[in-house]
């Protein structure tokens, strides 16, 4: 089994900037993909932003040129740096990450932006 625990979050004002960790412990054999989703509520879950084992990153359009990921592959860690926050980023964000063929979620966090 693999456990994520994620950290940060909270609530923001617009134009702000969050920081989201998530690290991985237990069972782990390979990392594939790391990544964040979210979900606004009303909503489906929606990809954030991704990034392979070799570094490749895919963003949403709606956060390019606003987020960045990065992963530390010794640590197990992945994390998401967000700026010029707006109300539309509200939503629970949700760790992912694939190990070999399996995908396993983070519990979420809140993240509120206030106009």
């Amino acid at each position: 089994q693999v456990q994520l625990v994620e950290s940060g979050g909270g609530l923001v004002q617009a134009g702000g900037s969050l920081r989201l960790s998530c690290a991985a412990s237990g069972s782990i054999f390979k990392i594939n993909t790391m990544g964040w989703y979210r979900q606004a509520p009303g909503k489906q879950r929606e990809l954030v932003v991704r990034i392979t084992s070799g570094g490749s990153t895919t963003y949403a359009d709606s956060v390019k040129g606003r987020a960045t990921i990065s992963r530390d592959n010794a640590k197990n860690t992945v994390n998401l740096e967000m700026n010029s926050l707006k109300p539309e980023d509200t939503a629970v964000y949700y760790c992912k990450v694939v190990v070999l063929t399996t995908n396993y979620w983070g519990q979420g966090t809140q993240v509120t932006v206030s106009s």
